[in-house]
């Protein structure tokens, strides 16, 4: 799950920082501190979802993130597509993160959880 979840979050950092310029130059934020303190904030929050995918509540911190990067599709609408694509990826990463780790915990001899 660390893996798959950290690059999704990581690589959505990207992309949203590159919501920036896109924002201001085609005048979908009114301004170009409101383009900057939005994607900004929300690439960093991506990237400290990143740090926290191992940790209590970070899957649900994953989440959040997804829906905010969907709701900026209010500000440009190709967001919209490009958060659901991440959101596709997360949900993967989540699923198949947590069938790796369940493997290599039953590969290793360790307990595997109830879920």
């Amino acid at each position: 799950m660390k893996v798959l979840g950290t690059s999704v979050l990581v690589f959505e950092a990207i992309v949203v920082a590159l919501f920036i310029p896109v924002a201001y130059f085609t005048g979908a934020a009114t301004d170009g501190s409101t383009a900057a303190w939005l994607g900004g904030g929300l690439a960093i929050a991506c990237l400290v979802g990143a740090g926290m995918v191992t940790r209590p509540g970070g899957i649900a911190v994953g989440w959040a993130i997804q829906v905010l990067v969907l709701a900026c599709g209010f500000v440009v609408p190709l967001m919209f597509v490009l958060g659901g694509m991440f959101a596709a990826l997360w949900w993967a990463a989540v699923r198949f993160g947590r069938k790796a780790d369940a493997a290599t915990r039953t590969r290793e001899g360790g307990p595997t959880p109830l879920t």
